[in-house]
């Protein structure tokens, strides 16, 4: 992509966060048109669009769009929508605001993507760094638009990046990346396969430095050259090892750090730990930041979150997990933790997945599963001995405290979208923790 915005002839397509944040780089070029186009007719954020700036809502207009230079799409927005399809045949540059992004940054960047965990190490690459008194930005799906953490100051910036931000990406240069992992997710976006859905998370590497791979998940080894280091569950690189005395995080077989002390549980909390050890590295970030920053890491919220233990009985909050991998590796992680098994509350919108690898728990380490939202049927049918429906997600918890006896934990790990019946999984992991916060005790 040409750098140069000036005299182009630019189209905002999408008023999300990351794209309200854009218009106002975009009117610092001498750009020779700005427009901002929403399919929605009432989108959020209009009322913080810039005075006289050019706004069009509804359904998008093919032809028009096909008259701009440039196209930023929001990542909520598919580039394959036939109009933007459209103006990119007719010579359009589609980007998204992590291209214009990529040429103002000045300091290193770290990027990381994949289907689960790049939040967790997100926040644990940045705590990391932060600890050893680096000037750390953080941003991208994270939460944070990236042009709100441009600042001249920085010395590093942590971005997390989801494939869609990805899809419009091509000059991001990292110091280091990681594919954390590619499980089936988003499908509906990329027809049902899996393979376009990696190849859009591939994009990470096209210019990192040092490319970091997960060597349990061959979907993420890099397609192109070599990872400069790899993750994994043995003490290979960097990965952990598990004896008599405790599981280990290791850097090449050494044993740097005691499991016992994470704060975050779980198997696939460890291994989020070693990628973020192995960017930190790569980043030249000391190791005695890192793993002080592993001993007070407290987690983020609606990550296998423990919200209360009550009667004996623990409630997680794993929102989180809005598909089928994520909700496996909760209950892996967690599984040892409560030898009584696990009552999983799950169900939403599938987009699309798989439910038959969660089956292989049920009547083993999850001993029910009440199954809520629009696909619960999917997953009531997986095995009908161990699935009970519940209209919604109170009832779903109502009943399996009801059935919960001390040492037993009830996991809400949904395996699915929350769109049908909330906001989003943030707004599911505040009711339900508000919810198990006002269970009262079944002993008074």
């Amino acid at each position: 992509m040409n750098a140069n915005l000036n005299g182009k002839k630019v189209a905002v397509i999408g008023l999300g966060i990351s794209n309200i944040s854009v218009i106002g780089y975009l009117l610092k070029h001498d750009l020779r048109h700005l427009s901002v186009f929403d399919t929605r007719t009432n989108p959020p954020y209009v009322d913080e669009l810039p005075r006289g700036v050019d706004l069009n809502l509804g359904p998008l207009n093919g032809e028009l769009l096909t008259q701009f230079d440039i196209l930023v799409v929001s990542p909520g927005i598919s580039i394959h929508l036939p109009e933007i399809e459209a103006a990119a045949q007719s010579g359009a540059q589609i980007i998204g605001d992590i291209e214009l992004f990529a040429f103002e940054a000045k300091a290193p960047i770290i990027g990381i993507t994949g289907s689960n965990g790049k939040s967790t190490v997100t926040a644990l690459v940045t705590a990391m760094a932060q600890r050893a008194g680096i000037k750390t930005a953080v941003g991208a799906n994270f939460g944070i638009a990236v042009f709100d953490i441009l600042l001249p100051k920085a010395e590093l910036y942590v971005l997390e990046l989801s494939s869609f931000e990805l899809e419009t990406t091509y000059s991001l240069a990292l110091t280091a990346g990681t594919i954390l992992n590619v499980s089936e997710d988003h499908l509906d976006r990329y027809g049902g396969d899996i393979e376009k859905y990696a190849e859009a998370k591939q994009r990470l590497y096209r210019h990192c430095s040092r490319i970091i791979a997960n060597r349990n998940d061959a979907r993420t080894a890099p397609k192109v050259g070599k990872a400069w280091a790899t993750f994994g569950l043995d003490n290979a690189d960097y990965g952990r090892e598990v004896t008599t005395k405790g599981t280990f995080l290791t850097k090449n077989g050494r044993r740097v750090f005691n499991c016992r002390d994470l704060v975050i549980c779980g198997t696939h909390n460890e291994l989020n730990a070693a990628a973020a050890m192995a960017l930190a590295d790569a980043a030249g970030i000391p190791e005695d930041a890192q793993l002080e920053a592993l001993r007070t890491f407290p987690g983020l919220e609606h990550r296998c979150q423990l919200v209360r233990v009550l009667d004996g009985v623990s409630f997680y909050n794993d929102s989180k997990a809005t598909n089928v991998a994520s909700a496996q590796a909760a209950i892996e992680g967690l599984c040892g933790r409560h030898r009584n098994g696990i009552i999983l509350l799950a169900g939403g919108l599938g987009k699309g997945q798989d439910f038959s690898p969660l089956k292989e728990y049920l009547g083993n380490e999850v001993s029910m599963m009440f199954c809520f939202g629009r696909d619960a049927d999917k997953l009531l049918s997986l095995d009908p001995d161990y699935t009970r429906p519940a209209l919604n997600l109170r009832q779903a918890l109502n009943e399996a405290f009801e059935m919960a006896v001390p040492g037993q934990a009830i996991l809400l790990s949904p395996a699915c979208a929350s769109f049908d019946q909330f906001k989003g999984f943030e707004e599911r992991g505040r009711i339900f923790v508000n919810l198990v916060t006002h269970l009262e005790s079944r002993r008074d």
